[in-house]
C-alpha cells in the first residue's frame, strides 16, 4: 500500500515538490484570514456608522470574549487536525473515520457545553467585564444571540480543519467567502430595513455562521466519501478518546495562554493612557494583516509535517523544514522592511495627522516590533511542527516561554521611567527569539534521533 493507502491522492502533500506544495496549499488559507480581517472591518463600520457609538462599544467589548471562547473550538480542532494529518499520510482509512467520529463527539460536546454555560452565566460575565449600564442591555442582547449560534462556529472549524488536514483548504475558503459576503448583506438588511439594531447584527452573524457550518459538513459529507463516517465505524476506543482529547486539550491550553498574555499586556498598555491606548490599537490591526501571511504558512506546514511523520517520510519533513525556514525569513524580512520605511503612513490608515502623539507611539512600536517579524514568524513553523511530530506539549512550553518572558519585561521595563512603554514594544521581540532558540535547540537535538525512529 502507497503512503496514502486508498485515499484519494487529492490534498496528498507526502509527494510532489516542497516549496511550490507548500505555498499552493498555504494561500487560500491565507485568504481566509485577509477575508476575516477585511469582514472585521467592515462590520465594525456598519454598527459603528449605523447604529452609534454605543453599540460599537458594546460589540467590541463583546468581540474579546467572543474570541476567547472560538479560540477554545479552534484549539480543540486544530488539535484533532494534527492526528486526522498524521492518520491521512499513513493511509489509515478506517482509523480515520474512527477519529472523524471521536473528536466530532467530544468537541462538539465541549461546544454545547459552552454555549450553555455562557448562557446560564451571561449576566456574571458581563458585571466581570465590568460592562457600562448604558450598553449593558445591548450587549447582552447581542451575546445571547451569538451563544446560541455557537454550535455553527463548532461546524465551522472542525471541518475546516478536517478538509485542510487532508490537503483541502480551497473548500473552507469557498464556504466563508460565501459567510462573509451573507453576513454583511444580512447586516444591512437587518439594520437599515427592518430596523432590528444590535439584535440584527446578531441576527446576521449567527445566520451566516449557520449557512457556513452546516454548508461544509454537507459539502463534506457528500462530496468527499472518503471522509464519510458509516454506522460502523461510530464507534469509540479508549485510544482514539485518549490520543484526541491530548492533542485537543494541549492545543486548547496553548490558544488560551496566548489570549491571557494578551489580556495581560493589554491591561499594562491601558495604563499609559488613552494615546498609548490608541496608538496600540491600530498599531495592532497592522500587525494582524503584516504576519498574518506567516502564522497561516506555519499552520499549513504543520500539516505537511503531520502527514508527512504519518507516512515516515522523514527525510521529507527535514527537507521541509528547510524550504519552510528559507520562505518564511525572506518574506518575514521583506515585510519588515516594508513596515518600518512606512511605519507612518501605515499608522496614517488608522489616526489622523493631527494626533502626533499617537502617531508617534504608534511608530515607534511598529520600528521596534515590526522589525523583527522574522521571529515570529519562525515560532509559528515551531508550534506547527512540534504539534505535527505528536509533541503539542513542546509548542506549549514554547508559547509560555514567549508570553511569560514578553509579560515579565514589559512590566519590569514599564515601571522604569527612563524606559516606559518602549519596554512594552522591546519585550515582544526578545520573547520571540528566546523561545526560537529553545525551540531550534530541542529540534536539533530531537530530530537525528526522530529520523532514526
Amino acid at each position: 500500500m502507497s503512503a496514502s493507502g486508498n485515499l484519494t491522492e487529492k490534498g496528498d502533500l507526502t509527494r510532489g515538490p516542497i516549496t511550490s506544495t507548500l505555498l499552493k496549499f498555504t494561500m487560500p488559507m491565507m485568504a481566509c484570514s485577509l477575508l476575516q480581517q477585511c469582514y472585521n472591518i467592515a462590520d465594525t463600520f456598519i454598527v459603528g456608522q449605523f447604529l452609534g457609538s454605543g453599540a460599537l462599544a458594546a460589540v467590541g467589548s463583546a468581540y474579546a470574549f467572543m474570541v476567547f471562547l472560538t479560540s477554545i473550538l479552534i484549539g480543540l480542532s486544530l488539535g484533532s487536525g494534527t492526528l486526522f494529518s498524521m492518520l491521512y499520510g499513513a493511509g489509515k482509512k478506517q482509523e480515520l473515520k474512527r477519529y472523524i467520529f471521536t473528536s466530532f463527539v467530544l468537541t462538539g460536546s465541549v461546544a454545547l457545553a459552552l454555549a450553555i454555560a455562557a448562557l446560564g452565566l451571561l449576566h456574571p460575565i458581563l458585571r466581570l467585564l465590568q460592562t457600562p449600564q448604558e450598553i449593558y442591555s445591548m450587549m447582552y442582547d447581542y451575546l445571547w444571540m451569538i451563544f446560541c449560534g455557537i454550535i455553527f462556529t463548532f461546524l465551522y472549524n472542525f471541518y475546516t480543519a478536517l478538509l485542510r488536514a487532508v490537503g483541502d483548504s480551497v473548500t473552507p475558503l469557498w464556504f466563508l467567502a460565501a459567510s462573509v459576503i451573507l453576513n454583511i448583506g444580512l447586516d444591512l438588511l437587518f439594520i437599515l430595513s427592518f430596523g432590528w439594531g444590535i439584535k440584527g447584527a446578531a441576527w446576521a452573524t449567527v445566520i451566516s455562521q449557520a449557512a457556513a457550518g452546516t454548508g461544509i459538513m454537507f459539502h463534506t459529507i457528500l462530496k468527499r466519501p472518503e471522509l464519510r463516517v458509516k454506522r460502523a465505524e461510530m464507534q469509540f476506543d479508549s485510544k482514539s478518546v485518549r490520543q484526541i482529547a491530548a492533542f485537543s486539550s494541549l492545543t486548547c491550553i496553548q490558544q488560551s495562554v496566548m489570549n491571557f498574555g494578551i489580556l495581560l499586556v493589554q491591561g499594562l498598555v491601558n495604563s499609559f493612557g488613552t494615546a498609548v491606548m490608541a496608538a496600540f490599537a491600530a498599531a495592532v490591526k497592522i500587525d494582524s494583516f503584516a504576519y498574518m501571511p506567516v502564522q497561516e504558512f506555519g499552520n499549513a506546514f504543520s500539516t505537511f509535517v503531520a502527514q508527512n511523520f504519518g507516512a515516515k517520510k522523514h527525510e521529507r519533513i527535514r527537507q521541509g523544514v528547510k524550504s519552510a525556514f528559507l520562505t518564511t525569513t525572506l518574506f518575514s524580512l521583506a515585510v519588515s522592511a516594508l513596515v518600518v520605511i512606512f511605519a507612518r503612513k501605515l499608522m496614517l490608515v488608522f489616526i489622523r495627522p493631527s494626533e502626533v502623539e499617537i502617531l508617534s507611539v504608534g511608530m515607534d512600536y511598529l520600528r521596534i516590533e515590526g522589525a523583527f517579524y522574522v521571529g515570529i514568524g519562525i515560532l509559528f513553523l515551531l508550534y506547527g511542527y512540534y504539534r505535527a511530530i505528536d509533541k503539542p506539549s513542546m509548542s506549549v512550553l514554547l508559547t509560555v516561554l514567549s508570553l511569560g518572558t514578553r509579560v515579565a519585561l514589559a512590566y519590569w521595563g514599564a515601571s522604569i521611567a527612563s524606559i516606559g512603554v518602549d519596554a512594552i514594544w522591546w519585550s515582544i521581540p526578545i520573547g520571540w527569539a528566546i523561545a526560537d532558540f529553545v525551540g531550534i535547540a530541542f529540534y536539533r537535538k530531537y530530530f537525528p534521533k526522530f529520523r532514526r525512529q
